[in-house]
């Protein structure tokens, strides 16, 4: 948990993903195509990865997959399901720019 929250804090917006995880990739797509230049972090490609995954997963309350997880100022926003939904709601573009992720 303590690498995770380490990375988590490296940028205003942090996504861990997994590479054959198409979620991931609606997600870190959905965030470029914002403009925002998140840090994406592959478990499958990280010798810990396994354990951070199982870290997200407790942090994302045990229920559902664990990645995409997305971090935004250094807080644990949620998964594909939250994300999407404070997008539709109008909610995700201030977050991102109080967080520092977004100028304009």
């Amino acid at each position: 948990m303590d690498r995770v929250m380490k990375i988590a804090s490296e940028r205003a917006v942090v996504v861990f993903t997994l590479s054959s995880c198409c979620m991931c990739h609606t997600v870190t797509r959905l965030m470029a195509d914002l403009g925002v230049n998140a840090l994406v972090h592959e478990l499958d490609s990280d010798p810990r990865g396994k354990d951070m995954e199982r870290a997200l997963h407790m942090m994302l309350g045990g229920r559902g997959p664990a990645v995409p997880a997305v971090f935004i100022g250094a807080k644990l926003v949620g998964g594909t399901n939250r994300v999407m939904s404070l997008h539709l709601a109008g909610q995700l573009v201030p977050m991102l720019k109080s967080a520092g992720a977004l100028w304009l």
